[in-house]
């Protein structure tokens, strides 16, 4: 079976389970969302829900954050993962929206790359979520997925996006990227499917019998 053939199988699959795909990190304005995203690194979006829940009805702009300061900061995200360096980047790429931007996110690529603390990954989050423009980005869970589903070779997160928006129409890529989230976490999963029983593993590789090793990102 070609990789052409395994993602039409994956495709009809998520479709089927998953034809609705709210955004799982609550936010206000694409501005909260790009600090929601900023923050899961290396944590679960149900624990940033929790800390920010009480921080977004109060502090939603660039310029709430400014006048907090980084000490405030780090005490409202305290109970999550490296919160010194987060809120460093939050209060860092704040000053920044503001002075560069008047205090707005702005809707290119190579711009919130450019943020403090935003790497490639939490800008198409952004692009993709916040603005609707097409992206498929590509953290280490996505990265395994493919892997285990005969997507890509698994050199690298770079080389994964490739083959994932060369395997899928653009019209798809948004939704795909929190289908795939979602299958994961509920039938795929790092240390239970191994990629020999859910049902796109098992669809996409019926004779396989031994667990696949992925390679990490």
């Amino acid at each position: 079976m070609k990789d052409v053939e395994r993602a039409k199988i994956v495709l009809k699959t998520l479709n089927k389970i998953y034809p609705k795909t709210p955004i799982p990190l609550k936010h206000k304005n694409t501005f909260t969302l790009l600090i929601s995203v900023l923050l899961s690194a290396q944590c679960t979006d149900i624990n940033v829900n929790n800390v920010t829940k009480g921080i977004y009805p109060k502090y939603n702009k660039p310029e709430h954050f400014i006048k907090l300061g980084r000490k405030k900061i780090e005490k409202l995200i305290r109970s999550i993962g490296i919160f010194r360096i987060k809120a460093k980047s939050v209060y860092n790429l704040s000053k920044t929206l503001v002075k560069k931007y008047n205090g707005r996110v702005p809707r290119s690529l190579a711009d919130l790359e450019e943020l403090p603390g935003v790497g490639h990954k939490t800008a198409s989050v952004v692009m993709s979520q916040g603005f609707g423009y097409p992206a498929f980005p590509i953290d280490t869970h996505i990265h395994r997925l493919a892997q285990r589903w005969g997507l890509t070779n698994g050199k690298s997160v770079v080389q994964t996006e490739k083959d994932l928006k060369r395997l899928f129409p653009k019209k798809y890529w948004n939704k795909l990227h929190l289908q795939i989230i979602y299958y994961g976490r509920e039938y795929c999963k790092a240390r239970e499917c191994y990629g020999i029983s859910c049902k796109i593993c098992t669809s996409c590789y019926p004779k396989r019998k031994k667990p696949i090793m992925t390679k990490k990102a």
